[in-house]
């Protein structure tokens, strides 16, 4: 079912109004005309026929940008299928680090600055607590989010954390109080607050730039902060999957937004406040296309961190091979490896679906007869208009 609404109606639609009221980065500007021309004929793409029926179908390319709502499905089914093939077969904890609005005024100032800290943060409060708590070198799997449900900035980390490490004498050793909990939230909130805050100050101390956040980092310390973590979870491909929800999401999806008019956009939240019943919610448009753009990430950032004994630098430096109790072939099912397969057939494996298929006879094939050219020199890269 095709959507009725879409970002790129979004932005298509309020982009100019955006430039003449502030001004954005040139990644930010090239993020939004990406998902604008996302499938369409701008981007070029092919004409196939069926070899049975004779149908007739034009195929666009897509922008592959990771803001783009439309092109992670694909990239979503393989990060699953790949962390699967490579996490340990036992239980795995949720865990999620938010950080409080009060330093968001310093996320905007160096976005990229902030995110490495704040990964750091998480790493090392996890870290500490798996040797304080349980002698050993646990690990992490690790994803930002950086937007609340009405689009707002909300930067937090969901982690999955294995319930094994592995000690400094060479053992593997089960974590975790009977299943139930990991760590105690309460300490690791302050711990986490402790460490991201003292980064944030030396951090900005070296660019001679604390004293223009340092009233927020103090209503920081006085605020309390939340460290969420679930009870464990069942197998490793099941907490693979729930992970998989949230690792190649975008701030808005296209199913949310329910309506665009010349000068509002109306889209679906969830009230977290009221048992997560979904409402509606209505933003000037300008407004959702601004909010929309604090979440667009900085060039090259990676938002999806391995750390401990799930980063592939320490499990080769350490030669790490989990050998749990009862389980002598883990080994073959940790190192199992699919077949070599092609993209099409691992869509088709992974989804059900062959692309190639006709849509109408069900029974040819779709064979590409003509490639159409991408429109040369588009509009989106052009610098934006000088702002009075």
């Amino acid at each position: 079912m095709q959507t009725r609404f879409e970002l790129a109606d979004v932005v298509n639609s309020f982009k100019s109004g955006l430039l003449a009221k502030t001004t954005i980065t040139p990644i930010q500007l090239r993020v939004l005309g990406k998902i604008s021309h996302c499938r369409t004929a701008a981007l070029g793409g092919h004409e196939e026929v069926c070899d049975s029926c004779g149908t007739m179908r034009y195929s666009y390319n897509s922008c592959g940008d990771r803001h783009c709502p439309k092109c992670q499905a694909v990239k979503q089914a393989f990060w699953i299928d790949d962390l699967i093939q490579n996490t340990l077969p036992i239980k795995h904890f949720h865990i999620v680090f938010t950080v409080p609005h009060e330093l968001n005024a310093v996320c905007l100032h160096n976005q990229r600055m902030y995110y490495d800290l704040l990964f750091a943060a998480v790493w090392q409060t996890l870290r500490s607590f798996g040797y304080s708590h349980y002698g050993v070198e646990t690990g992490a799997v690790c994803v930002l989010h950086s937007w609340g449900q009405n689009l707002s900035l909300h930067p937090h980390i969901h982690c999955i954390v294995p319930a094994a490490g592995y000690s400094p004498d060479g053992r593997w050793v089960n974590i975790g109080h009977s299943g139930q909990y990991l760590y105690p939230v309460h300490q690791l909130s302050d711990a986490f607050k402790g460490k991201l805050l003292d980064s944030l100050k030396r951090s900005l101390r070296k660019q001679n730039k604390l004293s223009l956040f340092n009233t927020a980092i103090q209503q920081a310390y006085k605020t309390r902060w939340v460290v969420h973590s679930e009870p464990s979870l069942a197998g490793a491909d099941h907490v693979v999957k729930y992970l998989g929800q949230y690792t190649h999401r975008v701030a808005i999806t296209n199913q949310r937004i329910l309506n665009i008019t010349k000068t509002d956009v109306t889209f679906i939240t969830k009230d977290y406040r009221d048992r997560a019943v979904k409402k509606p919610v209505t933003l000037d448009g300008i407004e959702f296309l601004r909010r929309f753009t604090m979440h667009i990430l900085p060039k090259r950032f990676v938002k999806i961190r391995r750390f401990g004994i799930y980063n592939h630098t320490t499990k080769r430096n350490l030669e790490l091979q989990f050998v749990p109790e009862k389980k002598p072939d883990v080994e073959a099912i940790i190192n199992r490896k699919q077949p070599p397969e092609t993209k099409l057939q691992r869509i088709e494996r992974l989804t059900g679906i062959n692309p190639c298929n006709c849509p109408v006879c069900k029974t040819g094939r779709m064979v590409r007869v003509k490639v159409l050219p991408r429109i040369r020199s588009p509009g989106w890269f052009s610098p934006p208009p000088a702002i009075d």
